[in-house]
C-alpha cells in the first residue's frame, strides 16, 4: 500500500530544569505547591510541557487539569492515545492527594485502573480531567478521576492508589 507524502507537522517542546520546579516537601505543603504551579510562580514539570496539559483548578482534595487534544497525541488509529488520557487522570488524581499533604509528606501513584469510554480526537475540544480524593490515610490514599468535554460527555474514568511517605532530605 502506498501512502501519499503529506506536509510535515512540527511540535516543539521546551521546559525548565526539573530540579528547580520540583517540590521540596520539607518546605511547602502540597496544596501551596500546586497553587504556585497553577498561578505560574513555579514552572510545571517537564511532562506537562510534553503532553500539553495544565493545572486549571486546585483545592484541598480536588484538582482539575485541562488539555486541548491535538494530532501529535494520536495513536496509529487516528485518535488520541489512551496513555494521554491515563496521564491526565494520573496527574489529576495524584494532585488531589498531594493537595491534602502537609510539609514533610509526599506521594506517588502505586496503582491505577482506567476505563476508556469513547475515543478522543483533535476535534473533541478542550478536555477537563477532575481528580477527587476518596480516602487519605497515613500510608496510602485513594482517588477517583474522570475525563470530560465541555458538554459533560465522559471519555475515561479511573481510580488510583497512592503511597504516602516522608519527604526525602535534599543532599
Amino acid at each position: 500500500m502506498s501512502v501519499a507524502k503529506k506536509p510535515e507537522r512540527i511540535h516543539t517542546v521546551t521546559w525548565q530544569d526539573p530540579e528547580i520546579s520540583a517540590r521540596d516537601a520539607n518546605s511547602i505543603t502540597g496544596l501551596d505547591y500546586l497553587r504556585s504551579v497553577k498561578e505560574g510562580k513555579i514552572e510545571p514539570p517537564p511532562s506537562a510541557m510534553l503532553i500539553g496539559h495544565r493545572l486549571a483548578e486546585v483545592d484541598t482534595g480536588f484538582a482539575v487539569f485541562q488539555l486541548q487534544p491535538a494530532e501529535y497525541h494520536y495513536n496509529p488509529f487516528a485518535s488520541v492515545h489512551g496513555g494521554i488520557a491515563a496521564t491526565l487522570l494520573d496527574s489529576a488524581m495524584s494532585a488531589a492527594v498531594l493537595s491534602t499533604l502537609p510539609i514533610g509528606r509526599s506521594c506517588s501513584t502505586i496503582e491505577m485502573k482506567v476505563n476508556f469510554v469513547r475515543s478522543i480526537t483533535s476535534g473533541t475540544g478542550l478536555l477537563r480531567c477532575e481528580g477527587k480524593i476518596i480516602h487519605v490515610g497515613n500510608r496510602t490514599a485513594t482517588a477517583e478521576g474522570k475525563v470530560i468535554d465541555g458538554k459533560e460527555n465522559l471519555y475515561a474514568h479511573a481510580i488510583s492508589t497512592c503511597m504516602i511517605y516522608g519527604a526525602r532530605k535534599k543532599a
